[in-house]
C-alpha cells in the first residue's frame, strides 16, 4: 500500500483552541477556494470523531466504497474527494470513544483511504488543544496549520494555547483566520462588529504570523451550511468567496516558498524543570 505522502503533497490542517468559531465551515470552503484553481486536486478530511460535521456542509449521506476490501474510496462532493467518520456511522450515533481510539480511527481514516493524488489535503481537526489534539497533530504529516478565531478576547485566549502547541511540536503556523469578524445586516448590508474587533489582527502580530483574513458573518453562510451547499458554491463572485479565494491564495504562495521541506512529522519538545 502507498504511503499517505506519496499520494498527497501538502496536508494542511485547520484548527481552533475552542468549538463554535467556524473552523469546520472555513475548512470545507477554503477547500473548495483551492479546488476551484485549475489543475489543483483536494481533498478534506473530517477530523473530529467526535462531532463530524463536514457529511453535512457537504450534502453528501452516502456511504463509501472499497474496491479491494482493504481501503475505502473517497466519497466525491463538489470536485473534492472527502473522508469522514459522519460517512461510517448513523448520524444519532454518539462516538463515546477513550482518546486512543479515537486517534487510531482518525490514522485509519487517514492512511486507508484511497485519496488520489492529491495537491492538497485540508484536515478539518477538533477543537481543543488537549491530549487527543496533541497525538493527532503528530501522527500527520502536516505542511502547516491555519487557526480558526473569532474577534472576541475568549476565544484568542484560547487561540493562544492552539499556536503555543503547535510552536511546541515543531507545526509550521500558515496563519490566522478571523472569522465572525462583522455582522453584515442582510437588508442593507451594514457590518456591526458584534463580537470585537480587531482580534485576529492582534493576535497575528502577537506571535508574528500572518493574518490570511477576516470572514464576516453573514445569515447566507449559516443556512447554506445546514443545506449542505457552501456559500463559497452559491456565490461564486460573492465577497465571501473573494476572501476565500485569497486566503487559498496565501496559503499556496506559502507552501510553495517553503517547499517540501515544510512536510515532516513533528516532534514533541519536553521542558527540563
Amino acid at each position: 500500500m502507498l504511503k499517505i505522502t506519496d499520494r498527497v503533497k501538502y496536508i494542511i490542517a485547520v484548527a481552533s483552541g475552542k468549538g463554535g468559531v467556524g473552523k469546520s465551515t472555513i475548512a470545507v470552503n477554503l477547500a473548495l477556494a483551492l479546488a476551484a484553481k485549475e489543475g489543483i486536486r483536494v481533498g478534506l478530511l473530517d477530523a473530529d470523531i467526535y462531532g463530524p460535521n463536514q457529511p453535512q456542509m457537504l450534502g453528501v449521506s452516502e456511504k463509501p466504497t472499497s474496491k479491494d476490501g482493504k481501503t475505502l474510496e473517497p466519497v466525491y462532493a463538489y470536485g473534492i474527494q472527502s473522508m469522514s467518520i459522519g460517512y461510517l456511522i448513523d448520524i444519532n450515533t454518539p462516538m463515546i470513544w477513550r482518546g486512543p481510539m479515537a486517534t487510531g480511527a482518525l490514522q485509519q481514516l487517514l492512511n486507508d483511504t484511497h485519496w488520489d493524488n492529491l495537491d492538497y489535503l485540508i484536515v478539518d481537526l477538533p477543537p481543543g488543544t488537549g491530549d487527543i489534539q496533541l497525538t493527532l497533530t503528530q501522527k500527520i504529516p502536516l505542511a502547516g496549520v491555519i487557526i480558526v478565531t473569532t474577534p472576541q478576547d475568549i476565544a484568542l485566549l484560547d487561540v493562544r494555547k492552539a499556536i503555543a502547541m503547535f510552536s511546541k511540536v515543531k507545526v509550521p503556523l500558515l496563519g490566522v483566520v478571523e472569522n465572525m469578524s462583522a455582522h453584515v445586516c442582510r437588508q442593507c448590508g451594514h457590518e456591526e462588529p458584534i463580537f470585537g474587533e480587531g482580534g485576529g489582527k492582534q493576535i497575528a502580530k502577537e506571535c508574528g504570523i500572518s493574518l490570511l483574513g477576516s470572514v464576516p458573518l453573514h445569515s447566507q453562510i449559516c443556512k447554506q451550511a445546514d443545506l449542505g451547499k457552501p456559500i463559497f458554491l452559491i456565490d461564486a463572485q460573492g465577497p465571501h468567496a473573494k476572501i476565500y479565494r485569497s486566503i487559498a491564495d496565501k496559503v499556496v504562495d506559502q507552501l510553495a516558498s517553503k517547499g517540501k521541506k515544510a512536510f515532516q512529522f513533528p516532534k514533541i519538545i519536553i521542558e527540563k524543570k
